[in-house]
């Protein structure tokens, strides 16, 4: 009976003692810190820390099974970065879907290299041995550098993050709508639509009262010699087209004429020829009858030319008598071949 209430009174001790070893155990466990990631994460605050220095970034999603694979590898790669003098960070594009617009991120993951503000794409595999040499043997030097409207800190690039911006909170407002609210997809669109008319029409609004405050209206009789101006502009340039077009008229006028005068003239002297071939053929006869009548006229005024000056020569009975021809000779028949064409010419 002694040793029954010591029995309960050991257990209640032992199971104390249990109890605060566990305590005690409990707080050394939680104070025990976790591996600390060298990884910086960039967000569109402090992205701008890549322009100075040399550093490797990598984007990715949380749902990307390639990005999960390569993890361990960048945490590695980031542990070296202190002996390869060169600093490591992480974009989440779910989280930054403006530094995915600015680096123009298409495909995941996607690695970029930076040195002094000077952007080059790693189109590696991304694993730690490939990345280090990477960096030891400069192999960004053969790279094509991002540089104009391409780079991340161009005019155009910011606007594109922008754009990417706008976009990712519209894609997280559609999932509050759907997911956290339970509304329907279609109307989730629906509201997106109306949303966009009635941003557009205060936006045009806004625009129009702008135009308006800093527009300032002339004086009325300004306004009205303006007019004028205009009117009389206007008229003097439909009295020239008018003119223009009169004298386009004018001349073709004139070059129908001309041709139909050109045609007349041509049908007047074919019509002519043809008459002046008919009179020759009528006047042939007639030139031939003259001209048999001149003949022995001509023949005997040539032989008295012939018997003055010709020598008075005895003339053989048997031989056959051969005039011998000299200048007056030749004149004599010049002149009845003149004789000739004058009658020809007077014929027509």
């Amino acid at each position: 009976m002694a040793g029954g209430p010591c029995g309960p009174l050991l257990t209640a001790l032992l199971a104390a003692w249990v109890t605060a070893a566990a305590s005690e155990a409990g707080p050394k466990q939680a104070v025990m810190p976790e591996e600390q990631s060298l990884v910086l994460p960039m967000t569109a605050s402090n992205w701008t820390l890549v322009m100075e220095g040399e550093w490797m970034l990598k984007f990715y999603a949380p749902w990307c099974p390639s990005c999960q694979q390569t993890d361990s590898e960048w945490e590695t790669f980031a542990k070296n970065g202190e002996i390869l003098h060169i600093s490591v960070g992480k974009v989440d594009v779910i989280q930054e879907p403006g530094l995915s617009g600015r680096f123009f991120v298409t495909t995941l993951p996607a690695f970029f290299h930076a040195k002094d503000g000077i952007f080059r794409r790693y189109r590696g595999p991304g694993i730690y041995e490939d990345l280090q040499n990477y960096i030891l043997e400069k192999k960004w030097q053969s790279v094509e550098p991002l540089t104009g409207w391409k780079s991340p800190a161009s005019l155009t690039m910011s606007g594109m993050a922008g754009l990417f911006s706008i976009s990712g909170k519209i894609w997280h407002l559609h999932n509050y709508f759907t997911v956290t609210l339970g509304i329907p997809a279609w109307c989730s669109y629906v509201i997106f639509v109306i949303a966009t008319l009635i941003f557009g029409l205060l936006l045009g609004l806004i625009l129009v009262v702008i135009s308006e405050c800093f527009y300032v209206p002339l004086p009325r009789h300004l306004s009205e010699h303006s007019e004028q101006s205009r009117r009389s502009e206007e008229a003097y340039r439909a009295e020239q087209l008018q003119a223009a077009e009169e004298e386009k008229d004018d001349s073709n006028e004139e070059e129908i004429k001309d041709s139909l005068v050109d045609d007349e003239e041509e049908k007047e002297d074919s019509g002519d020829e043809e008459e002046a071939e008919e009179e020759e053929e009528e006047d042939s006869p007639a030139a031939g009858v003259e001209e048999e009548r001149s003949d022995p006229q001509d023949q005997g005024s040539l032989r008295e030319t012939q018997k003055e000056v010709e020598p008075d020569e005895t003339e053989e009975d048997d031989a056959p008598e051969q005039p011998r021809r000299s200048a007056d000779t030749e004149m004599a028949e010049d002149t009845l071949r003149q004789r000739k064409s004058q009658h020809a010419d007077k014929g027509p």
